[in-house]
């Protein structure tokens, strides 16, 4: 019995890491600008940016681990939070065109205001699976 609680931990959480490696791989690939490198030179506004989205989709990942029983429901979910989270981006990035240069010049209240945004979202998309 404990060996399945202890199998179910490890699988969910391989499974978690792998998706939150996709997730990452994809929103940074999908923005005009690489947040990675951004982060690695000190700009914080790419990093409030980027966490933001990091945790409105782990979010709806933890959200999805407990309230499913199937790891293949759970990787329907993740899909979707990820639709969600680059939607918000897309929204986001049409109702600001400045987006990509503001982040690009470190302006951190923009980076907060994108990193919020996708945390509210992640948030609420969490709350839709209970």
């Amino acid at each position: 019995m404990l060996s399945t609680y202890i199998y179910n931990y490890i699988i969910y959480l391989l499974a978690s890491l792998a998706m939150i490696g996709v997730f990452s791989l994809i929103y940074t690939k999908v923005t005009p600008y690489d947040e990675l490198k951004m982060i690695r030179e000190g700009q914080s506004a790419s990093a409030f940016s980027f966490l933001g989205a990091l945790i409105g989709f782990s979010l709806t990942l933890a959200s999805s681990i407990m309230h499913n029983d199937s790891l293949v429901a759970f990787a329907g979910w993740a899909g979707a939070a990820m639709a969600v989270q680059l939607l918000v981006y897309g929204v986001l990035s049409r109702l600001m065109p400045e987006l990509h240069q503001e982040l690009e010049n470190n302006n951190v209240a923009v980076g907060a205001l994108l990193g919020g945004v996708s945390l509210t979202f992640g948030i609420i998309n969490a709350a839709c699976l209970s």
